[in-house]
């Protein structure tokens, strides 16, 4: 079996749902199973239906009719006439979305956002599903909430790897194309949850790691791995081959073309992942799997915007000892602040980190009854994997460099 996914992005719009079908006559679709994104900007939409309903606000019908209409045109793109049965399956999902916003009485914001965002990858897969049958192909729309489990922690769930590998062996028909949610599972209740944004990379390494799958190929609107970012770095190289450690160093450290979590179980069973272009399917893209770590070798860039660069010091100019930097680290930990570069004097403890759920000030609250605190918001981290001196002085050129910290592969600079 090939896994197969694609972002929000090559299906955006009928244009690009089409794309996915060319792309699948091309590189056929037998024992392929569809992992696909929620389409466009759906899930920014879906979180400001969140949001409306937190506030309580007359525009929440607006904001999910939005979202509706949105859809709505691309269907009737995709589909001549409107009684094709696509149009009463999404009105359905709607229905259950708005049936949901009345009788939900949690409070707890993480849970809601979930049974709220997931609604994105179900009414995408929903219509790709529906429009291959239309154009002839046979194909199973699988409900990737009745196959992924996780636990209870909304917005960032954890795999219950045993019981997921159970049903996905068990459930799973081979020989067919099988199209399913990314980014999405569910909960021992059924509620359903999320494995963090950009998870559904992470979804089709889970399902290749449960049915033993020959490869993962992530299809985007890039020609592969490039070794930065165009958007910020100019003459940018495409990689050819990189190993499954090189890749999790540059997952780790932030580059957005892999999501972090999805190498591990690739690399556990040594299953290579293709990174390949859905504009010109074709091409070779970049391969992920055991071997050379760079091909061609080449300094690598990341850069992390809108970061915070926190300052811990002892109010009585006493040393930051073991006890402190783990009670530091269990705080983050408590408050979901990832943590992407430490160092450390004899009475100061520096720490770049990202404040994802926005929850700095009460830590900060708490942490200044025993520190002394000072932090700089809105700084960039850049890492320069395989550095050079050029490649250092390129990154350091009219920028204010706060904190540059070096090891014997890796340079980390913080900047303004």
């Amino acid at each position: 079996m090939r896994i197969f996914k694609f972002g929000g992005a090559s299906v955006k719009d009928a244009e690009g749902v089409e794309n996915v079908y060319d792309v699948l006559q091309k590189v056929g679709y037998d024992d392929v199973l569809l992992v696909v994104s929620a389409m466009g900007k759906t899930t920014n939409a879906l979180e400001v239906v969140v949001k409306r309903y937190f506030e309580k606000s007359p525009e929440l019908s607006n904001a999910i009719r939005e979202v509706k209409e949105y859809h709505l045109a691309i269907m009737m793109d995709l589909f001549e006439g409107t009684n094709n049965m696509v149009f009463n399956a999404v009105n359905k999902h709607f229905s259950d979305l708005e049936h949901f916003l009345v009788i939900n009485k949690s409070p707890n914001y993480n849970f809601v956002y979930d049974q709220i965002v997931s609604m994105g990858e179900i009414l995408s897969t929903t219509i790709l599903s529906h429009y291959f049958s239309y154009k002839g192909i046979n194909n199973e729309w699988v409900d990737v909430r009745n196959l992924i489990k996780t636990d209870q922690t909304y917005r960032d769930a954890v795999v219950d790897w045993e019981q997921t590998q159970e049903i996905i062996s068990k459930t799973i028909k081979r020989n067919t194309l099988n199209i399913t949610q990314g980014f999405i599972g569910s909960d021992e209740n059924y509620f359903t949850t999320t494995l963090g944004r950009e998870g559904s990379d992470y979804t089709a390494a889970i399902f290749a790691y449960c049915t033993n799958a020959e490869s993962v190929t992530i299809w985007k609107d890039v020609p592969g791995v490039l070794n930065a970012d165009p958007r910020y770095f100019k003459d940018t190289t495409l990689l050819n081959q990189i190993s499954y450690r090189e890749a999790i160093e540059l997952a780790f450290y932030g580059a957005s073309v892999i999501h972090p979590k999805t190498l591990q179980p690739l690399q556990r069973k040594e299953i290579p992942l293709y990174v390949k272009s859905f504009i010109n399917p074709l091409l070779p893209g970049t391969k992920v799997s055991k071997g050379a770590d760079l091909e061609p070798q080449t300094s690598c860039f990341i850069v992390k915007k809108d970061q915070l660069l926190l300052s811990l010091s002892s109010i009585d100019f006493s040393f930051i000892m073991e006890d402190n930097i783990s009670e530091i680290f269990g705080l983050l930990s408590n408050y979901k602040i990832k943590v992407s570069l430490i160092q450390n004097t004899a009475i100061s403890f520096t720490i770049c980190v990202e404040d994802k759920f926005e929850k700095f000030q009460e830590l900060n609250a708490i942490l200044s009854k025993k520190f002394k605190v000072t932090y700089t918001e809105g700084v960039s981290l850049y890492t320069i994997r395989h550095f050079t001196e050029a490649a250092v002085h390129a990154v350091e050129a009219g920028k204010n460099v706060l904190v540059k910290q070096m090891s014997k592969e890796t340079m980390q600079l913080v900047t303004l």
